[in-house]
């Protein structure tokens, strides 16, 4: 019980290694000194100490004498490294930490911690600072880079042409379904709110698709533009069973009948074994109005939108792929 109570030091330790780069300097650089750690970061060596001394024992470093280094785990902390959760962790001390205190408010009235503490909903603060909507497209790249490792091995999107991307952010997970699907023909959009939408210009230039990946900005909730494909990666958790209702319903006004959408979420499995899905619905409970859902709560979503769920694909990741059709 203690571990658990004393949790959220452990992630602000965690948050301190990330956002000074210590597991930056460590994995591009080697080992080093405390001294010289503390020097390059800026950081007073004593307390930098105890903040490794804190964390070694729970493998994000290794010691050697006066030498410090990072462990495999700890290492995905560092801003290059190939699975990097640098901006994930910057994320969420800096914008769901504090909002977490009014947790307690959440379960007595039902309104997200984040309204109260930040006195309006999250994307809505999002969207007043361009360094922190910026932030959280980074995390969200982190995310899909990182936790989605492996779930699109060996899959073949349905077929059609033009391949919606709707809440897109960056368009990784667009990218990503393209090259992998090796047909020429087919052509993208990426689809977010125009604050967001110019994040996906250097990624789709960078991944040589500027040609067949088109950039819209708008907002999902009123319309969205008209494709064979829809995904909707990470979309729908964030959102109450009502406001999902109505980002369906714009994809339903826009789609001819047979248009296929793929829902790339998690699905809550029965039972009390530990899952990564699980823990992640405590997010949404205290800073948005969505939730993680089961299976057959996502069945029943999509009927009422008018879309029949073909089959639920499991990954290689903690997450699965819906796919649905329009009736």
């Amino acid at each position: 019980m203690m571990q658990l109570m004393t949790g959220f030091q452990i992630s602000q330790a965690v948050y301190v290694v990330a956002k000074l780069g210590v597991a930056t300097i460590l994995e591009q650089d080697g080992p080093k000194t405390v001294a010289e750690l503390a020097t390059r970061t800026e950081a007073a060596p004593e307390a930098l100490a105890r903040i490794v001394r804190t964390l070694a024992p729970l493998g994000v470093f290794s010691t050697e004498g006066e030498l410090v280094s990072i462990t495999p785990i700890g290492a995905t902390l560092s801003e290059t490294h190939s699975q990097s959760l640098h901006a994930f962790a910057r994320l969420w001390m800096e914008t769901h930490y504090l909002p977490f205190s009014e947790l307690i408010h959440t379960v007595r009235s039902g309104e997200p911690a984040c309204n109260k503490y930040f006195g309006e909903p999250l994307f809505e603060w999002l969207a007043r600072d361009s360094e922190r909507e910026a932030l959280f497209s980074q995390a969200m790249a982190n995310l899909t880079s990182t936790l989605r490792t492996g779930m699109f091995d060996g899959y073949q999107l349905p077929p059609g042409r033009v391949v919606a991307d709707i809440g897109g952010s960056n368009g990784s997970v667009l990218i990503e379904l393209l090259h992998r699907d090796g047909d020429p023909t087919r052509r993208g959009i990426v689809f977010d709110r125009p604050t967001v939408i110019s994040n996906a210009e250097s990624s789709v230039a960078a991944a040589g698709l500027t040609d067949r990946i088109e950039r819209i900005g708008g907002d999902f909730f009123t319309a969205v533009p008209k494709a064979d494909i829809y995904v909707l990666g990470f979309i729908l958790h964030d959102w109450s069973d009502e406001e999902s209702r109505r980002i369906l319903a714009a994809i339903a006004s826009a789609a001819d009948k047979g248009a296929r959408v793929l829902l790339i979420e998690g699905v809550v499995p029965p039972g009390d074994e530990p899952h990564f899905i699980k823990a992640l619905d405590l997010t949404m409970l205290g800073m948005l109005t969505g939730k993680e859902r089961s299976e057959y709560e996502y069945r029943e979503l999509l009927a009422t939108a008018g879309f029949t769920l073909d089959r639920v694909v499991a990954t290689a990741s903690p997450f699965s792929i819906l796919e649905a059709t329009r009736d």
